[in-house]
């Protein structure tokens, strides 16, 4: 047995952010993927999803059955029977590990699905939202529900408020173009959990709120906005703005060992670094006018490109 592929995704803008109601832009990241599997001789990777799969199982038949309900019955057997999540995605990586889970665990078990064939308004759209947030909440407490709605639609999704989020296009990629989005590995596992109760705990103070809404969330806005109209000029310009607001706001989420680079990048203008999901390690995202000249100043980083401009 082998369920179809659900992929990772990367949150171009909008981390923390859109816990506030900032603007957000969420885009499939096909290198990595999950899908449902069995097999006659698990490894010890697999019993340990198959082992989280049951706990998980056992959540889900606690959900609310007016939002969502499950054939809990045939999952429940299939976990018995050693189904477990295949993946290549990497947790606590800020890629949407859980996310590709949670997708994969509605396509095949939720009743009265909404298909991604169907139109998508953006009533469907926030009721899969509603449905995902409940789901995900097992593995990271709270969940906004955009990592398995990315996932299982497979399309770029524009938030533009809590309530308000849409299906969207992209500006078709550039192979050639020098100006690149990339990821950096910074080898460390970050903990979501963690990163959201530093930030949580930093709202309680005024002149964090204030940075948040006059800084942060104007220059997440821009970003939105000027990747979407493909206007790279706007778009280095407030994403260098929202790199500084960062390394001033955001310190204890970014690796430390990354502080002195982020800052390198900001005084040479030879890329801007900023957060991929809520850091504290996992991936680093990058953005550069010249991904040759952006390898040379992070030499001996893992670069992985994810979209030429």
């Amino acid at each position: 047995m082998k369920g179809p592929l659900f992929y990772s995704k990367i949150l171009l803008f909008g981390e923390y952010g859109i816990i506030k109601d900032s603007k957000g832009l969420s885009i499939p990241y096909n290198f990595y993927n999950g899908a449902l599997k069995r097999d006659e001789n698990p490894t010890q990777e697999a019993q340990e999803s198959n082992e989280s799969l049951k706990r998980f199982a056992a959540y889900l038949e606690g959900l609310d059955h007016s939002l969502v309900t499950f054939n809990i019955n045939k999952l429940q057997e299939d976990v018995a029977s050693g189904m477990y999540f295949d993946s290549s995605i990497p947790q606590g990586y800020g890629v949407g590990s859980s996310g590709a889970l949670v997708a994969a665990i509605y396509d095949k078990y939720a009743s009265d699905k909404i298909t991604v064939l169907e139109n998508l308004t953006r009533e469907k759209l926030l009721k899969l939202k509603a449905i995902f947030s409940e789901m995900e909440s097992f593995f990271h407490g709270k969940s906004s529900g955009l990592d398995p709605l990315n996932s299982y639609l497979s399309l770029p999704i524009l938030i533009n408020s809590k309530d308000n989020i849409e299906a969207t296009g992209i500006p078709s990629q550039k192979t050639e173009g020098k100006g690149a989005v990339f990821l950096i590995d910074s080898g460390i596992v970050g903990e979501t959990a963690p990163m959201v109760s530093i930030f949580m705990e930093s709202m309680k103070n005024e002149g964090f709120r204030s940075m948040l809404k006059d800084q942060f969330i104007k220059h997440t806005d821009a970003c939105v906005d000027d990747f979407l109209k493909g206007d790279m000029k706007s778009l280095f310009k407030n994403t260098k703005q929202l790199s500084k607001v960062v390394l001033n706001n955001f310190k204890p989420m970014i690796p430390a060992q990354f502080h002195e680079l982020w800052k390198k990048g900001l005084e040479t203008n030879e890329y801007y670094l900023k957060l991929c999901g809520s850091g504290g390690g996992g991936y680093i995202l990058g953005f550069t006018e010249n991904i040759d000249i952006a390898r040379k100043a992070l030499k001996g980083q893992k670069l992985e490109v994810v979209y030429n401009f």
